[in-house]
């Protein structure tokens, strides 16, 4: 009798065994069904192994955009704090970036030489870092424009770079520094013609047309007693953003002896985050004083 039922039970097992590596052998049929040629048609954006990536996004027609949102001219501190808020954001939650460089309305993000981030696929940097960098903007902007309404999203395009060696990198980084302190120059000089001359914008435009660096620096000292290097180092450099440890002071109800019990005491913990800074990334100095940031095993 029980010799039966253990036939019984051995056959059902195989019929169950049988009927499941149908199941299975069906579902791997329709996951790998006659649609999915389509795959062929992407394309392979996998950057060069062993190259740095960089991120660098701009904001979409931002001149309408400061205008309607009331910036002050010729820099808002609200608004470059803001973006760099964001550019924190960003390097918080993505992975592998060593260093970021912002001005004005652009952001750069270096990712380091070893990263294999979502097998380096260049729409995959640019999408993420883009998604997280406009959706923080609009998050964090009460943060900074307590008393400006946002009237509409902002919207940031991206692109990708790879850069082969340090050099390169760092010769593009010295780019948009040099064009940071360009920019500026002279749209301090502009703005100032505008708001302290009267000129119209484009009579001002006119004044300036075929100056050097010396002449807009000239007519800056001479006509408003403005010396431009004592301008904020933040507008004419530009914000640097690398990884530091930072001694964080929180207060926290710990475990005591039974007489102090519910006591809270202040706890510091460090942490290593992404700090802001203001200085020049073009000479030797700043990548002697960090030579972290382009070590080959960083």
């Amino acid at each position: 009798m029980w010799a039966s039922c253990n036939v019984k039970v051995c056959n059902c097992w195989a019929s169950t065994s049988v009927t499941l590596r149908r199941c299975l052998k069906l579902g791997a049929t329709m996951a790998k069904s006659k649609f999915e040629y389509v795959r062929n048609f992407e394309a392979d954006d996998t950057c060069l192994a062993h190259c740095w990536v960089v991120v660098r996004l701009d904001g979409r027609n931002f001149h309408r955009f400061a205008e309607k949102h009331n910036f002050a001219k010729p820099n808002d501190s609200r608004a470059l704090h803001l973006m760099t808020k964001c550019a924190q954001t960003v390097m918080k939650e993505l992975e592998d970036i060593v260093i970021a460089y912002g001005q004005s309305d652009e952001y750069s993000f270096v990712f380091k030489r070893k990263s294999n981030w979502f097998k380096r696929r260049a729409s995959k940097f640019m999408t993420h870092v883009a998604s997280q960098f406009a959706s923080s903007y609009v998050f964090y902007w009460r943060d900074y424009f307590e008393d400006q309404p946002l009237l509409y999203p902002p919207g940031f395009d991206g692109r990708v770079i790879v850069y082969p060696s340090n050099q390169t990198l760092k010769d593009y980084l010295s780019w948009r520094q040099a064009d940071c302190h360009i920019n500026n120059l002279y749209n301090t000089v502009f703005w100032a013609l505008v708001q302290q001359s009267g000129l119209t914008p484009v009579q001002a435009q006119e004044r300036l047309q075929g100056t050097l660096a010396a002449d807009k620096n000239e007519i800056l000292f001479s006509e408003f007693n403005i010396n431009y290097n004592n301008e904020p180092l933040m507008y004419r450099k530009g914000t640097v953003l690398i990884w530091q440890k930072v001694g964080e002071v929180t207060t926290k109800e710990v475990k005591l002896p039974a007489e102090m019990e519910g006591k809270k005491m202040a706890v510091t913990r460090t942490r290593t985050k992404p700090v802001p800074l203001y200085c020049d990334i073009i000479g030797d100095a700043f990548w002697k004083e960090h030579p972290e940031i382009l070590d080959e095993d960083s």
